[in-house]
């Protein structure tokens, strides 16, 4: 009981106070990202990397932002619009089953799950619904909370990825983490 408190705890104070320090998308995520692209943004949560995606996209790229709960969508809308960013965020509901991106088969440039996959009921699914929607050289970078990254988990992930038609291409740092790139042959 004390271990999952702590890890709430920790979690609470590093994602909502010191997550600009330590997350911030444009120090992640500038490798990566790039004026134009298509990018996905698996599980988006309160919109954090989206609206900072949007901004790298530039007005001639898309953030398609998919998340299971409506609530999540209509709030991420308003701050996009609040942001000047609306027309560049198409937000879409998603299921376990299905990351509901079935239209952009091999048109993402990349793909973020940032705190997401241990949430994920179907981890081959959404592994397989990425690989699908990303282009030939696109990329998928997965990052999850190091008290959630066990080995056994992380080799789980990995193994899921690689089912799905992907390749592991490293394993990025960033603080209380564990990460890894994957890349669509």
């Amino acid at each position: 009981m004390a271990n999952r408190f702590c890890s709430h705890w920790l979690d609470h104070i590093f994602c909502c106070t010191l997550r600009s320090i330590f997350h911030n998308p444009w120090r992640i995520l500038a490798d990566f990202i790039k004026p134009g692209m298509t990018v996905l943004d698996i599980g988006f949560g309160n919109g954090y990397f989206s609206l900072g995606m949007a901004r790298m996209v530039g007005s001639d790229g898309l953030v398609v932002c998919v998340e299971t709960e409506s609530e999540k969508i209509e709030s991420l809308k308003l701050l996009a619009t609040d942001s000047g960013l609306a027309e560049r965020i198409d937000s879409r509901i998603c299921s376990d089953s299905s990351l509901a991106v079935d239209d952009l088969t091999n048109q993402i440039d990349f793909s973020l799950a940032f705190f997401v996959v241990h949430h994920a009921a179907d981890v081959p699914a959404l592994m397989a619904g990425t690989q699908k929607a990303l282009k030939p050289g696109g990329k998928f970078l997965i990052v999850e909370p190091s008290h959630h990254a066990s080995t056994s988990y992380c080799v789980t992930v990995e193994s899921a990825a690689q089912q799905a038609g992907l390749s592991v291409v490293g394993h990025p740092k960033f603080i209380r983490t564990w990460a890894v790139l994957l890349i669509k042959n």
